[in-house]
């Protein structure tokens, strides 16, 4: 399969990891996070979950508040946190 905005696809034959990627920028923070296909069952399980922590994440930041131009910390601990809990 081929690499989608904000996904990529690593199936690097001398990795452990094989799986996709999220890495979404907003206002100068990046989040990223790594979305196994052995923890999810398939590269199809692992790109669905994958696209909707995407969709997820894009509109908690895309409907936040910004200070001075940034993500509010309070913007940034929420998206860690439904990173870390998909």
């Amino acid at each position: 399969m081929k690499s989608k905005k904000n996904l990529t696809r690593f199936t690097y034959e001398t990795t452990a990891f094989q799986g996709w990627r999220l890495c979404l920028s907003r206002l100068g923070t990046t989040f990223t996070k790594y979305f196994s296909d052995k923890k999810y069952g398939s590269e199809r399980k692992a790109l669905k979950a994958a696209e909707a922590a995407r969709t997820e994440l894009a509109e908690l930041l895309d409907n936040s508040r910004k200070i001075n131009g940034k993500l509010s910390q309070t913007t940034i601990n929420k998206a860690k946190k439904l990173l870390k809990n998909v």
